[in-house]
């Protein structure tokens, strides 16, 4: 009973819409019609400003990190059950069911659960995402090379219980999907750049 409610929390809690929330609190308007479409940090950054998606990025991270501290409560610890959680909320952030399952790419959701879950090697793949966007300035390319790079940083630093290394390959893999388009327009030299000066409401992510 208790591992199928932390799991159902941590879905419900990954669903809350942040980004949708403050950004039609803010403008009035549907971040989904705005720039990419979604509902997460960078979209809110490049449409509505640097202020409102600073905000988004923090309650998306907290919420990652509430939903796994809630199952780990909820099921005494169980490294089976807390791995499931911090997918589940992922999922959550990408398919929400008080969005009619549309979504975001869920790398805040997912640094908010391993920020929980597996601490050591999330700062680590952080440090690589920084350092690859400072170079690039395409924030989809660190997230990519940063997710595909954490389930090594796991099993490297931690040697953790099977069911958590299983969890951050599936993490891992679910971030680098949810990317496909923006690493088409890697390819084809199209993606949009960083720019923290100014807003683009046209931009794509």
């Amino acid at each position: 009973m208790m591992p199928a409610l932390a799991l159902l929390a941590a879905y419900l809690i990954g669903g809350v819409p942040f980004g949708y929330f403050l950004v039609r609190w803010r403008t009035g308007s549907d971040v989904r019609s705005l720039g990419s479409g979604n509902i997460g940090a960078t979209n809110v950054l490049r449409t509505t400003g640097r202020a409102l998606g600073f905000v988004t990025l923090l309650l998306d991270v907290a919420k990652g990190f509430a939903a796994v501290w809630l199952a780990s409560w909820l099921t005494q610890g169980s490294p089976l059950w807390t791995s499931a959680a911090a997918l589940a909320v992922m999922a959550g952030h990408a398919f929400p069911v008080f969005l009619r399952f549309q979504g975001g790419k869920a790398v805040a959701s997912f640094i908010g659960a391993y920020l929980y879950l597996a601490p050591l090697p999330l700062v680590c793949v952080l440090v690589v995402f920084v350092a690859v966007v400072a170079y690039s300035r395409f924030i989809s390319l660190g997230s990519v090379i940063a997710a595909g790079s954490f389930p090594f940083a796991v099993w490297l630093i931690l040697h953790p219980p099977a069911p958590v290394t299983v969890s951050a390959i599936a993490a891992g893999a679910f971030i680098v999907y949810r990317h496909k388009a923006n690493i088409e327009r890697l390819r084809a030299g199209t993606e949009n750049v960083l720019n923290l000066s100014s807003r683009k409401a046209g931009a794509r992510r």
